[in-house]
């Protein structure tokens, strides 16, 4: 079992920058890729971006392309998404993912085997 914990999420006016954490414990010693959803109030969940274990392999949704960066510290066993020019159509619940498949930088909430419980992201205009 994986045990994920995100941070970094609050408040921001738009056009600001964020940098959201997630925190894996337990069995860490596999190898996985990770990966970072949102849902906002009365949507589905989304897809926002994805990095492969190794990092050499990252993936992103179009709407978040050229704004967000994500990363990744395996000897911290970590993995970051870097926000900036937020929109309040970013506004959203983020969660961490994490995939047994470890080159997988993918969109499919099916693949990922482990979830964190999520961090709170408000954009305001």
């Amino acid at each position: 079992q994986v045990q994920l914990v995100e941070s970094g999420g609050g408040l921001v006016q738009a056009g600001g920058s964020l940098r959201l954490s997630c925190a894996a414990s337990g069995r860490t010693n596999s190898r996985y890729a990770m990966a970072w959803f949102r849902q906002a109030p009365g949507k589905e969940r989304e897809f926002v971006s994805a990095i492969s274990w190794s990092g050499a392999s990252t993936g992103y949704a179009d709407s978040v392309k050229g704004r967000f960066t994500i990363s990744r510290d395996n000897a911290k066993n970590s993995v970051y998404l870097q926000m900036n020019s937020l929109k309040p159509e970013d506004t959203a619940v983020y969660y961490c993912a994490a995939s047994q498949l470890n080159y997988y930088t993918g969109s499919h909430g099916d693949q990922y085997d482990y979830w964190g419980q999520g961090t709170q992201v408000t954009v305001s205009s």
